[in-house]
């Protein structure tokens, strides 16, 4: 074990910032346009000249891989909280799932009552499923978090199969492939208007067009991505015992393994852009080289990132240091997030949805950022923990935790 129980760990800190900032560039997507836009630019919101650079730099750079940070990340403090309990006497496994319990709660209220595009509860149920595996050597965390995101992969490949196989059918716009044609593909009109209508419309419409298109969704989710995310959970708690994510490798290690990762992702990457492009990104394609194989060399892309970030940050620099508070905080900031950007979007706010082309949607990226940087470390100074990172402690220890300043640099 290479990294102090004892201690918050500021590599942590400044890779989880860094994924909470680069996951908006994504989600922002979800927020902002009707849900195919985020798979496929065809879809909406515009696929030449700026928008196609828009949509070119997030797929090389960091689709999906923001996403599987904060899982690396979770896995990695899946660790941290049950040895901390260990080494405290409690019990590790009422801990974690205490933990687990109200972060899926937080995460329902999230999806039902804030934004369609929730990760938490997914998390709280992968992570119950995750606890077991925890004491796993390393080499055993990463080879079966290798086979995971393999059968991942395979799941996928199964239903650009059967899109493939449906398509041929006579009459392929029914059922199930109408359903993954408005999913990844280019829907009709009709059903673009009908979300621009919703969420355009009142709070009480798109709560409860939320309820009819995603109240099952957590399972959903478990069903189609449980896999890869718990590899990426192993991958996360792998990452820390060796001392990646502990931010104790020689710095000169961080570089070479961030340069052969992407010497390895990024023209794979660049070849299924192409592909996408040329074939203006046509459902099969995208099912393809968008959501499946992908899959193969995520992994690699973002090991390639947490070693970037670890060799590129000055843990004394200003900007290091507002990026770590922001990520010490990044249960609250993607919340915030959140409650900010329905209020930009949906029509009971300014009511922006879908009236944005996909590249002017990152000046309101670049705008929450700046807000995120701004506020989290002045709270940070004068508090423990975040708002909600406070209430989820204090409700899953079952009393009210320390939260002024004079416990704030203490080891958590």
């Amino acid at each position: 074990m290479q990294y102090p129980t004892g201690s918050r760990l500021l590599s942590l800190d400044l890779v989880r910032g860094t994924a909470l900032l680069g996951i908006l560039l994504l989600n922002i997507v979800s927020f902002g346009m009707p849900e195919a836009a985020y798979f496929n630019p065809r879809a909406y919101g515009g696929w030449h000249g700026a928008d196609l650079v828009a949509w070119a730099v997030n797929f090389l750079f960091f689709d999906g891989r923001m996403r599987g940070l904060f899982s690396f990340l979770f896995g990695a403090s899946l660790l941290i909280v049950t040895e901390a309990a260990e080494a405290a006497g409690r019990d590790p496994a009422r801990a974690h799932y205490a933990r687990m319990a109200w972060l899926l709660l937080f995460g329902l209220l999230h999806l039902w009552l804030i934004w369609h595009g929730d990760i938490l509860a997914h998390y709280a149920l992968v992570g119950m499923i995750a606890f077991p595996l925890r004491k796993l050597p390393v080499s055993r965390l990463v080879s079966l978090g290798a086979v995971l995101v393999l059968a991942s992969t395979a799941l996928f490949g199964m239903l650009a199969h059967d899109a493939w196989r449906m398509s041929l059918a006579p009459q392929p716009a029914h059922g199930e492939y109408a359903s993954l044609v408005e999913a990844f593909g280019t829907p009709p009109e009709s059903r673009i208007a009908g979300e621009l209508a919703v969420r355009r419309g009142s709070y009480a419409g798109v709560v409860a067009q939320r309820f009819h298109e995603y109240g099952d969704s957590p399972l959903a989710l478990l069903t189609l991505y449980g896999w890869e995310t718990l590899g990426y959970m192993l991958f996360g708690m792998a990452a820390l015992r060796s001392g990646l994510l502990a931010g104790t490798w020689p710095r000169d290690t961080y570089r070479r393994w961030w340069l052969r990762c992407w010497a390895i992702a990024l023209p794979v990457y660049a070849l299924l852009a192409a592909w996408l492009i040329a074939a203006r990104f046509s459902l099969f394609s995208v099912l393809v080289a968008s959501v499946t194989l992908p899959g193969l060399i995520r992994p690699i892309m973002i090991l390639g990132w947490a070693c970037l970030i670890l060799y590129a940050a000055r843990p004394d620099g200003w900007l290091a240091r507002r990026i770590a508070a922001a990520g010490r905080m990044a249960f609250t900031n993607y919340l915030a997030t959140s409650l900010i950007c329905v209020f930009m979007f949906d029509g009971y706010g300014l009511g922006w949805f879908g009236r944005l082309s996909r590249w002017q949607l990152y000046p309101v990226v670049a705008c929450v950022w700046v807000l995120l940087l701004a506020w989290s470390r002045p709270w940070l100074q004068r508090f423990r923990y975040g708002p909600l990172e406070w209430l989820w402690r204090s409700l899953s220890r079952g009393s009210l935790q320390p939260i002024r300043n004079s416990l704030a640099n203490r080891s958590q």
